[in-house]
């Protein structure tokens, strides 16, 4: 199960970082603002699994 959280979280990431790029490309700061949410949304999801991880060892 970790491991499909841990993959989730870098799709999040990858989905946020283009949709930040193509909105800054486009001009459009909704988009953009909403590729970097997800993006953390992602970082976030990433560092929880760690943690996990972490203290499971």
């Amino acid at each position: 199960m970790a491991g499909n959280q841990k993959a989730k979280g870098k799709a999040e990431q990858a989905k946020g970082k283009a949709k930040e790029t193509v909105g800054r490309a486009v001009g459009n700061e909704r988009m953009e603002a909403e590729g970097r949410m997800e993006g953390a949304k992602g970082d976030a999801r990433q560092a929880k699994e760690k943690a996990k991880d972490t203290f499971k060892h």
